[in-house]
């Protein structure tokens, strides 16, 4: 067993019956209500799931287990991990120990290489990343142990076991795939001196330089969890409730996180300061930039990057993208617009009076770091936000099962149950 399973199973026992015993003292009690408007338009706001990875303040942004995110900027993937998983920040023993376990599966099968190679050849990236995953489930633990019957208070570990041996995996199997849609061809392999997200950049073969390797450790740490509510966490959730394979769960909710209204807001972010860049052929002055975007917002058109469903601050994992930004990137046009932006954008949205929340979002800078190291692919962002939303997934996946969280089953009514009911 190892240092990780070990302090799970410490854990699980009293976080059951934490749970028991709030179900036995307030199990009736009501946390939210529900509007028709709330129902029709997405559930926004409806307090009707548990999650104790993470949660978002309007006033604070992310916060990972007690932890404010850029109180925990300077920390591997890896001990963002063990912190989902566990509550606690790993020692150097814990981490080395799950470093040592993540390294174990890092070499892919030989069959997702078959079958990456046999999709067509415009194939987008995230749909070759799903069908990898996907394809997985002829090693899962899980699906094995529970065809033999294994007793429900051990369905956790089996998780656990097949969500290791996935995020062990991923970096090699997403820098594969962008070396094949690159047509780089020749696949690199895993240095083994490296850590996790060091690896991943490493084999991407973009940039060797150890800035770059930083720059992957904190997106990858950063992503990684968004409470259970947005697409791809509630997407995975659900199919895991059913007990389906972890693998075929995770492959559900990055389908979720490759739609255009989740995932894919860093490259449109993106395009509109390189739209800026190229229309006055370098970096604008603040006067200039803030008349193209009023004659953007004039025209019906969105400021991409700025605004959020729960936020009302500056997200702060945009802030860690620009502390990094103004620490390693000097001279360069498209972060200085981004900084610009920052300047100019909000009183713009405050005077035109329609944004509930004028301030920036994450994806309002990470695109310009990639663009920066030489990641211009854009097709490829959310691949890189998979490999990181990943950790938060597992880690509430496992938890559910040591939990004993029921199937997701939601009432629904008719809209003519609306019209006669309400």
């Amino acid at each position: 067993m190892t240092m990780l399973q070990n302090t799970l199973s410490e854990k699980i026992p009293n976080w059951q019956e934490s749970l028991k015993n709030i179900l036995s003292e307030k199990g009736k009690k009501v946390i939210s209500e529900v509007t028709v408007e709330q129902a029709v338009k997405g559930m926004r706001g409806v307090k009707s799931l548990i999650c104790d990875t993470s949660s978002v303040s309007a006033e604070k942004g992310l916060i990972i287990r007690d932890h404010p995110i850029l109180d925990i900027t300077h920390i591997l993937p890896e001990e963002v991990l063990h912190l989902l998983l566990t509550g606690d920040l790993p020692s150097d023993d814990q981490l080395a120990d799950l470093q040592n376990q993540l390294k174990l599966h890092q070499d892919p099968p030989d069959y997702i290489w078959k079958v990456l190679e046999a999709m067509p050849a415009d194939s987008h990236p995230m749909t070759m990343l799903s069908v990898a995953i996907q394809s997985m489930r002829v090693d899962s633990l899980f699906v094995e142990k529970f065809n033999k019957g294994t007793v429900k208070s051990d369905y956790w570990k089996w998780i656990l076991d097949d969500g290791i041996k996935l995020i062990g995996v991923l970096p090699s199997i997403a820098a594969g795939i962008y070396r094949m849609r690159t047509d780089k061809n020749n696949r690199i392999s895993n240095d083994p001196d490296l850590d996790w997200a060091g690896n991943f950049a490493h084999m991407l073969g973009v940039n060797e330089s150890d800035d770059f390797k930083k720059l992957m450790r904190l997106y990858l740490m950063l992503h990684s969890d968004h409470e259970g509510g947005n697409v791809s966490a509630f997407s995975s959730l659900t199919v895991a409730s059913s007990l389906s394979s972890p693998f075929l769960a995770i492959g559900a909710g990055l389908n979720g996180l490759a739609g255009p209204l989740h995932g894919l807001a860093n490259q449109e972010c993106l395009k509109f300061v390189l739209e800026i860049r190229d229309h006055f052929n370098g970096s604008p002055t603040k006067e200039e930039l803030a008349e193209f975007c009023w004659k953007r917002l004039n025209n019906g058109r969105v400021i991409p990057g700025y605004g959020h469903a729960v936020l009302r601050c500056p997200d702060p994992r945009f802030t860690a993208f620009m502390n990094f930004g103004k620490k390693h990137i000097h001279d360069d046009d498209v972060f200085r617009i981004v900084e610009s932006l920052f300047d100019v954008v909000p009183p713009v949205l405050r005077e035109h009076g329609k944004a509930k929340n004028p301030w920036p979002n994450v994806d309002a800078a990470s695109g310009s770091l990639l663009y920066y190291y030489g990641l211009k692919e854009f097709n490829y962002y959310t691949v890189l936000f998979s490999l990181s939303r990943v950790m938060g997934i597992v880690s509430q996946i496992v938890i559910n099962r040591a939990l004993r969280i029921p199937i997701t089953r939601p009432k629904s009514v008719s809209i003519d149950w609306l019209k006669n009911n309400i």
